[in-house]
C-alpha cells in the first residue's frame, strides 16, 4: 500500500456494475465491499462513500443494498431502462462525475473504484482542481489511460473478493 496521511480527507465512488462484472468475469467471484472500503480509505478520514447500482426489475436487490449501507456506503440506484429496440441502458457515469465534482471542495482525495476509460476526463478535471485522484480496479478490465492519469492506481486482486461457491479463482493474465 502506498503512503498517505491519516489527515487526508477522502471520498470513495464505486461503479458497482463495472466492478461486479469485472470480478465475475476475471475471477469468478464477488466483491467484498467491507474489504473494498477499508482498502480505498487506507486509514484516512472518510468523508463519504457512494456506491452506484442499476436495478433490474426482475431481481430483488434489497439485501444487496442493505449490505452496502451496512458497510458505510450511500447507495444511489436507478432502474435499468429497456429501449424500443430491446437493448438496455443503465450506467452511472454522469452521476458519478457530477457527485465527484460536487465533493471535490470538501476532500483532499477522490478514490474512484472503476476501470472505465470514460472517467479519464473526470480524473484529469479533478487533478486540475488540485485533488489527488486514486483508482482501484482489476488490471484485466481497466483502461490504460485511466491508470496513467491517476495519481495512484491500486490493481485489485483476490484480497478484496469473496470466491464463488464451488469454484476456485479464475485469474486473468495478459
Amino acid at each position: 500500500m502506498h503512503k498517505v496521511s491519516p489527515f487526508q480527507r477522502v471520498a470513495v465512488f464505486v461503479d458497482v456494475q463495472n466492478m461486479f462484472y469485472s470480478a465475475k468475469h476475471l475471477w469468478n467471484a464477488k466483491l467484498n465491499f467491507a474489504k473494498l472500503m477499508e482498502t480505498a480509505v487506507n486509514g484516512r478520514q472518510l468523508v463519504r462513500a457512494f456506491s452506484y447500482i442499476v436495478e433490474n426489475a426482475e431481481s430483488d436487490q434489497t439485501a444487496f443494498i442493505e449490505m452496502l449501507q451496512g458497510n458505510g456506503y450511500e447507495v444511489k440506484s436507478k432502474e435499468l431502462r429497456t429501449r424500443a429496440d430491446g437493448s438496455a441502458k443503465g450506467d452511472w457515469d454522469m452521476g458519478i462525475a457530477i457527485d465527484a465534482i460536487s465533493m471535490a471542495p470538501k476532500v483532499d482525495c477522490i478514490v474512484l473504484v472503476s476501470g472505465d476509460g470514460d472517467f479519464l476526463e473526470l480524473v484529469l478535471h479533478l487533478k486540475a482542481q488540485g485533488l489527488r485522484v486514486e483508482t482501484l480496479s482489476f488490471i484485466g478490465s481497466t483502461n490504460e489511460d485511466l491508470i496513467e492519469a491517476s495519481d495512484y492506481h491500486l490493481p485489485m486482486d483476490e484480497s478484496v473478493l469473496i470466491p464463488a461457491k464451488r469454484s476456485a479463482f479464475k485469474h486473468f493474465s495478459r
